[in-house]
């Protein structure tokens, strides 16, 4: 099996679980090794499952405000711990073809292998979400058909992404691409680099 359909099959897998109890509060039971790039993927997916519920609840027009900031903070801190295991799935294929011998006219993609994987853990959970919608009961024939349409859509998308992924990483494999690993350095979250809170640490020192 190449490795965007494990990827797929190792997403699908963790989207399930997280809807068994379908609560973001509840730890993922990682049934994959610690370490391994399965776990990462699993991890991956289940992170983007509890934040695409989050952004479901923020989005509530009678929601408390108190609890709203509450949600958006967690939001906040999904975001970093999406990009902390992307940048680790991306450890991995940097390991594993960093002996591979570039060729002389070899190109370098707009993202690498594992923001490529991002993109396919979030359409994995759009795919479910949106065969959710085609199951609703007690909704009009023209919901149902809209949301057929669009399902339709994310399906071939799901297809286009995995042969792109699976081209991306046999061309790099053999040398026709190569990769580059930029960390994301997110400055919002660094009280040294986002001046909203470093003016607040100056002004307590005073």
């Amino acid at each position: 099996m190449l490795f965007a359909e494990l990827s797929y099959q190792i997403f699908e897998k963790a989207t399930a679980c997280y809807h068994v109890t379908d609560n973001t509060e509840v730890e993922a039971e990682n049934p994959y090794e610690y370490g391994s790039i399965e776990y990462y993927l699993f991890q991956k997916n289940w992170i983007d499952a509890v934040q695409w519920h989050l952004e479901d609840i923020v989005r509530d027009p009678d929601i408390e405000p108190g609890y709203a900031l509450q949600i958006k903070r967690r939001i906040d801190e999904s975001n970093q711990w999406r990009t902390d295991v992307v940048e680790l799935i991306d450890d991995y294929f940097w390991d594993r073809f960093k002996e591979v011998k570039i060729l002389p006219h070899a190109t370098i993609n707009t993202e690498s292998p594992a923001w490529a994987l991002d993109r396919l853990s979030i359409l994995c959970l759009k795919i479910y979400h949106m065969e959710q919608e085609v199951r609703r009961v007690n909704v009009t024939q023209e919901h149902v058909r809209k949301c057929e349409m669009k399902l339709y859509v994310l399906l071939e998308q799901k297809h286009d992404l995995i042969v792109a992924i699976n081209q991306f990483l046999e061309d790099i494999e053999a040398g026709r691409k190569y990769m580059r690993v930029y960390k994301q350095m997110k400055m919002y979250n660094d009280p040294n680099l986002n001046p909203v809170l470093y003016r607040k640490e100056k002004l307590g020192c005073q």
